[in-house]
Parts: structure tokens; C-alpha cells; sequence
């Protein structure tokens, strides 16, 4: 299992750092744009005054045996759920991974929506009909606000469980580059509208997808991490058990020895 754990993570890592390129950038246009001074507004940059209505996605694994992976992700969850509902009147919960739909299910939390299809390797495709969805609900009054928990990928050796606001989409300072804080001059064709209608909704499923592989690589990392924990204290208990397997058998050998030199005395007497 430790094995067929790296073979994944390695695909699944692939698969996460090809899409980061595209994703910084992604983010960064939208900055660049927001801070340029265009006069073109669009609903996806517009927070709402009172958050009404707010939905929380949350990202498990389907299976276990990845060490702590879910239960940090949940942990997380449930304090976050209890923020929104302190600020929202309708909390809509929707989770994927059956680790995470039978944890919520065990707290007697209702659930909205739930996905089982998303494995460790999610396609563009399938978050794209998501992705979707949200922009409809966002865009037509049904959600004022979508928050996401799921574990972040930054490296091999560092994952953790994290929150962001995917809508409204907010300005991203630490995705800039130092030199370009001030406000960003562009010349717009066809029109500055246009292309935030387009920019934008590409960027937010971007950014969604990029959620997804990084919990799918996560998992993995989390799973490596136990499988390979576990295959040492199955040595280390293989050794300890050995040991005491020949301690018996030398023992039992001793007594036998000492019941035949104790038979063989007497008949020689």
C-alpha cells in the first residue's frame, strides 16, 4: 500500500504543479485588472452587503489509512461552519469524500449536496459542471458567498488544512510582484468588459480546480506518510515477535534436553 501510495502521489503531484503556473498567473491578471482603474464593474468582484444565504464546500478523501489527513480537515470544518451560521441564516453544507458525508452524518449535520466521484485524480471537466453551478447560484442571488475547506498543497514536506473565499473573488495581494502594487495600465480590445466577463468565471474554476488537486495530491502524501509508518512497526513488531518466538522454542528445546539427560541419568542407575 506505502507503494502503490508513491506511484499515485507522484502522478497526482505532477498533475497539481503543471496547474500552478496557469493558476498564479490567472490570479495575478485578475489583480492587475482589478487595480488597473478600469470603469467596467462585473457581479463576480462585488461583495454583498449582508451574506444571507452562504455555502461551505468541503473536500475529504473517500478512503482512510491517510494518517490525520480527514480528521484535520473536518476539525476545521465544523469551527468554520459555526462561523458562517453566526453571520449567514442559510448555511448550505455540501462535502465531498465519504470519510467526510459519514463524519458529518455522525454529528447529525445536515448535508446539501454530496460527491463520491472525485478521486485522486479529478478532472477539469468534472469540477467545470461545479464550478458552474456556483457561478449560476452566485450570479442569480441564490449563495452570497462560497467558502471551500480542503487540505493546501505547498511542497512534499508541507500540507495543511486551510479556508478560502472563492466568491465574491477578492484582490490576492501576496500573488503580485512587489514592483507592480500601483495600479496597472492597459489598453482593452474589444472592451474592458468583455474581458472580465470572460477572465473572470475562467479564473474561479481555475482556482477551484486547483482546491481539488491539491487535497488529491495531499491525500496522498497523507497516505505514503501512514502506509510507510505503519510498514515500520510491522518490522519492528516482526522483529520483537521473532524474538520472543525463539526464546520459547529455545526454552521448550531446554526442557526436552533436560527431560532426556534426566530419563537417560535414571536408567543408568
Amino acid at each position: 500500500m506505502e507503494l502503490i501510495a508513491t506511484v499515485r502521489f507522484k502522478r497526482a503531484m505532477d498533475r497539481a504543479l503543471a496547474a500552478v503556473a496557469y493558476t498564479e498567473r490567472m490570479k495575478a491578471l485578475v489583480d492587475h485588472l482589478i487595480r488597473s482603474g478600469l470603469q467596467a464593474r462585473h457581479p463576480l468582484l462585488e461583495p454583498r452587503s449582508t451574506i444571507c444565504r452562504a455555502t461551505l464546500l468541503v473536500l475529504t478523501a473517500n478512503r482512510g489509512l491517510c494518517g490525520g489527513y480527514n480528521s484535520s480537515v473536518l476539525r476545521l470544518a465544523y469551527a468554520h461552519l459555526e462561523q458562517l451560521r453566526q453571520t449567514a441564516a442559510d448555511v448550505r453544507l455540501e462535502v465531498s469524500g465519504k470519510r467526510g458525508i459519514a463524519a458529518f452524518r455522525f454529528r447529525k449535520l445536515p448535508l446539501h449536496e454530496r460527491f463520491t466521484h472525485f478521486e485522486d485524480k479529478p478532472t477539469f471537466a468534472e469540477v467545470d459542471v461545479l464550478a458552474t453551478r456556483y457561478l449560476n447560484e452566485y450570479l442569480s442571488g441564490q449563495i452570497d458567498r462560497l467558502d471551500i475547506v480542503y487540505t493546501k498543497f505547498e511542497s512534499a514536506s508541507r500540507q495543511y488544512a486551510a479556508v478560502e473565499t472563492l466568491l465574491p473573488i477578492e484582490p490576492l495581494e501576496g500573488h503580485l510582484e512587489p514592483n507592480n502594487h500601483r495600479a496597472v495600465e492597459y489598453e482593452f480590445l474589444p472592451s474592458a468588459q468583455s474581458i472580465l466577463e470572460e477572465v473572470l468565471p475562467a479564473s474561479f474554476k481555475v482556482r477551484l480546480f486547483k482546491c481539488f488537486l491539491d487535497a488529491a495530491v495531499s491525500e496522498q502524501i497523507a497516505r505514503r506518510v501512514a502506509m510507510k509508518s505503519a510498514t515500520e512497526n510491522a518490522e519492528k513488531m516482526i522483529v520483537m515477535l521473532s524474538m520472543a518466538y525463539n526464546r520459547a522454542r529455545q526454552g521448550q528445546i531446554t526442557s526436552e534436553l533436560l527431560e532426556i539427560l534426566s530419563g537417560a541419568e535414571a536408567m543408568s542407575k
